[in-house]
């Protein structure tokens, strides 16, 4: 019997990052490098909440042949986790359909054995690390075109060429120095993943011979006291720990603080109190990291960190 051209390969890669680090893009990105190579292909985001920090995925199909899927991706080839905190999230879905095939690609500083130990994972698991530590944040800012270089090398699918081409395409808008930064950045990535090119092996095309509709499930509509939103009941938004959509936190350097409160005036998520000093007390369980607070304080008292050298920051005398 003929094989059905739609059951042949087709790469599924699933993006997994917070907002603000480039996600949308670098699926985009990785999209486009295909295209470039002759694939069919489609890439697309996913989010919730449009804050910066909230965890959000995007997604690629590429295929030499007519890709008849749509939708989330629940069978992934590859799955990149650009920020480790979502390991430890369930919301997130990071480990989603995550099957002994599937390769995951993790930017993070511990090694890929413990990883995978974490994890508790049957499936290759390869950590790297975007930015060398003297490049500090303005490397990590980067991150999104450092795992497509990644990802790009592991399909063995995408040329070098093609993967700058793709990115000068997709961020010629930004101006030179930052099309230059991320080629660099994801061709450094790339090279690193020299060793373990080809790993990530496309699967199957699903077919729609045998397809069944779902059994719908119908449940009766309930009284509107029982199901209806408790607009005006006592708030429960303190419950929802959103400190978690943090990558970088405002710090206060307190000998610098003029207790104008700006900083609190400012904060959309009121999560900037006043002690009895008059100085800023931040609620790091629900702060965001907008850094609406940085950018408004006029004496430059309020710093941004990275999120996970925090403590650093404040053993240096600078204050929550």
């Amino acid at each position: 019997m003929e094989i059905d051209k739609g059951m042949k390969s087709l790469y599924r890669i699933r993006f997994h990052g917070r907002g603000g680090q480039g996600m949308k893009t670098a699926s985009r990105i990785l999209g486009s490098a295909f295209f470039l190579e002759g694939f069919n292909v489609q890439d697309a985001p996913r989010y919730g909440a449009e804050r910066r920090g909230a965890p959000i995925f995007a997604y690629v199909r590429a295929s030499r042949y007519p890709i008849n899927e749509r939708g989330v991706i629940h069978n992934p080839d590859l799955v990149i986790v650009a920020d480790e905190t979502l390991l430890a999230i369930p919301v997130a879905g990071v480990l989603h359909g995550v099957a002994a095939d599937t390769v995951l690609l993790v930017h993070s500083n511990e090694n890929s054995e413990s990883l995978k130990a974490r994890l508790n994972v049957s499936g290759p698991v390869i950590s790297f690390v975007a930015a060398r530590k003297e490049e500090g944040i303005h490397g990590i800012r980067f991150v999104g075109a450092a795992c497509v270089g990644a990802a790009s090398r592991l399909t063995g699918s995408i040329a070098r060429l093609s993967l700058e081409m793709a990115i000068r395409d997709e961020l010629s808008h930004l101006g030179d120095t930052i099309v230059l930064d991320n080629c660099n950045l994801a061709l450094r990535s790339y090279d690193l993943m020299g060793p373990q090119e080809g790993i990530v092996s496309p699967g199957c095309g699903i077919s729609a011979v045998g397809y069944r509709s779902p059994k719908w499930v119908n449940i009766p509509f309930e009284e509107a006291r029982v199901s209806a939103p408790a607009v005006f009941s006592a708030g429960t938004s303190e419950r929802v720990k959103t400190g978690l959509w943090r990558t970088e936190r405002p710090v206060l350097q307190a000998d610098l603080c003029k207790r104008c409160s700006l900083c609190a005036i400012y904060c959309p998520e009121n999560a900037i109190i006043l002690d009895q000093e008059g100085l800023p007390r931040i609620d790091y369980e629900h702060c965001k990291g907008c850094l609406l607070c940085v950018e408004q304080c006029p004496v430059g008292a309020m710093k941004s960190t990275p999120e996970l050298d925090g403590t650093v920051e404040q053993k240096r005398g600078m204050r929550k």
